[in-house]
């Protein structure tokens, strides 16, 4: 299959299963959303939704936040798992967001990622959900299915975020990350499809007989 007809197939599927796709963390603006998505390492999307409410009760802004003590912070979020690294992260990037930006979330992904528990992943879904700044922020799901649909080589997230960027225009890309999650999950999760059953998947390799060996990121 040629390049630009194996694009147009993707894209196409994606947008018949999610044609209008939402970021799947509960949020109010851009803080919001950054807390969220430092909850969510190593953690569900459903988990993360269960414990922002009681902590976005509590303090839903860099201010409030950063005059909660670590441990109050701590005992709310430590069903999301890493708790003791997470509270201090909030609590010390509250801080810095009231010192140096007057309390608002930076625009700038290189900025995001000096804050503390901010990583290059991180950074990119904030920029692309809650300013509409062009990113592809490459999860576990994105990495798995890119090396499924033959995207990539797989060697780490920095290439296949690299590849992708490559493959798709860029007016796509803040929607295809949540598009490829969302079917990631429903369609071609890790534990089936191997590359042999989902849509996308025998769209691309019809041929295909044995389970795709994946390289882990």
């Amino acid at each position: 299959m040629r390049k630009s007809d194996k694009r147009e197939k993707i894209l196409s599927l994606l947008n018949a299963h999610f044609p209008d796709p939402s970021v799947p963390l509960d949020h109010m603006d851009a803080y919001t959303l950054l807390i969220a998505v430092l909850l969510s390492a190593q953690c569900t999307d459903e988990r993360v939704n269960q414990i922002t409410p009681i902590l976005f009760k509590k303090a839903s802004k860099p201010l409030e936040m950063s005059r909660l003590s670590q441990d109050v912070i701590y005992k709310i979020i430590r069903p999301c798992g890493l708790g003791p690294q997470k509270s201090k992260a909030i609590k010390n990037l509250s801080k810095i967001l009231v010192q140096e930006y007057q309390g608002k979330v930076p625009q700038d992904i290189d900025l995001l990622e000096k804050l503390p528990g901010v990583g290059h992943k991180t950074a990119s879904v904030v920029v692309a959900q809650a300013f509409g700044v062009p990113s592809f922020p490459v999860d576990t799901h994105i990495h798995r299915c890119a090396q499924r649909w033959g995207l990539t080589s797989g060697k780490n997230v920095v290439t296949t975020e690299k590849d992708l960027k490559k493959f798709f225009p860029i007016e796509e890309w803040n929607k295809l990350h949540i598009q490829i999650i969302m079917y990631a999950r429903n369609y071609c999760s890790a534990r089936s499809c191997f590359g042999l059953e989902c849509p996308i998947c025998t769209s691309c390799y019809p041929k295909r007989k044995s389970k795709f060996i994946h390289k882990k990121p």
